[in-house]
């Protein structure tokens, strides 16, 4: 009870200042709501810089609340749709996410840009944006001034692809097959998916791109579980040799990102749910309260991240976004001339 108390002020701040930037990305939504929500932290943190009673919920907003919308975000997942119609770009979706992850990596050595917000933007540009930072924030502890950095990395590029890629693929010739692939699996975050995909529908009227572009989104975000599995069992190898050098005594409960795996329950009693019938509508309001989460947590995370400091570092990170998002861009595209899905 004394905990609630002291979660209580931060935590109903951070919904109360929520609402407006789920309006606003409703409005917007080729921006959306958790850019709003970070940004409007981020400005407020400006002139708020002692938290007092509000501190404890905040932080418990930004990475509990975090957890929860990741978990919910699982009941958005049709795991049969996904096997039917997304297995086809499986190729695509493992080749764009191997090549930004390892773009990455060589930046991060090169470029000496910390280890954190590397992983962040190789994980968010490939996968699914804001979704995928959070779920892999909490694995690899990533601070609320990392996050931020790779939320507003994502951003940039999420509002290029989805002003440039419907033209883009239109000079290229695409079809609504393959602009669909493409635009699922090049563009990153779900709103700028579904913004680009429209856009292209409405330059080709009778076309219907986004259904494609959806199914393949969706298939894209199941890669969470590998992704931040990986990184688990990487962080509890390095972990236990800390321990092992210190005497001290490991417990991989303390590092497993248990939340990944109610994620993973959460798809699978949607799919059977549905293949038994129960109306795929039933689950909407969880996906909503997914989405509201992430806004939460972002707004949060926006409190804690000085953007003076922000802005100051922010060069290495975009350069890294950019080389990510040409990386994404070219394999996606050459990997269908391939196969032969353009």
């Amino acid at each position: 009870m004394e905990r609630i108390k002291q979660h209580l002020p931060g935590l109903a701040l951070c919904l109360l200042l929520s609402v407006p930037c789920w309006l606003a990305g409703q409005a917007f939504p080729v921006i959306g709501g958790p850019v709003f929500a970070i940004l409007l932290g981020m400005v407020i943190s400006l002139f708020w810089h002692d938290k007092g009673r509000a501190a404890d919920g905040i932080g418990f907003t930004s990475k509990k609340i975090l957890q929860y919308a990741v978990i919910l975000l699982g009941f958005g997942l049709n795991l049969s749709d996904i096997a039917r119609v997304g297995a086809e770009s499986l190729p695509i979706i493992v080749s764009t996410i191997s090549i930004s992850l390892i773009i990455a990596f060589i930046l991060c050595r090169v470029l000496h840009i910390p280890g954190n917000i590397s992983t962040l933007v190789g994980v968010g540009s490939s996968i699914c944006g804001g979704s995928a930072i959070a779920a892999t924030a909490p694995v690899i502890e990533a601070d609320d001034e990392e996050i931020a950095q790779a939320i507003s990395v994502i951003f940039l590029f999420n509002i290029l692809a989805a002003l440039i890629f419907p033209s883009f693929g239109q000079a290229l010739g695409l079809s609504e097959h393959g602009f669909g692939l493409f635009a699922g699996t090049a563009v990153n975050d779900t709103s700028s998916v579904t913004a680009a995909a429209s856009a292209w529908d409405g330059m080709h009227p009778g076309h219907n791109a986004l259904d494609i572009a959806t199914i393949v989104k969706l298939t894209r975000t199941l890669a969470i579980l590998p992704i931040t599995l990986v990184l688990a069992f990487y962080r509890a190898h390095q972990a236990k040799k800390q321990h092992k050098a210190s005497g001290n005594t490991f417990h991989f409960s303390k590092i497993f990102p248990f939340f990944i795996l109610f994620f993973l329950l959460a798809s699978i009693i949607t799919t059977v749910c549905t293949m038994s019938g129960i109306p795929a509508v039933v689950f909407h309001p969880f996906k909503e309260l997914s989405k509201f989460f992430i806004i939460m947590a972002m707004l949060a995370i926006g409190l804690g991240t000085d953007l003076v400091k922000l802005v100051k570092t922010g060069g290495k990170p975009i350069l890294m976004g950019l080389c990510c998002w040409i990386g994404i861009t070219c394999v996606s595209l050459g990997t269908q001339h391939v196969l032969g899905l353009m």
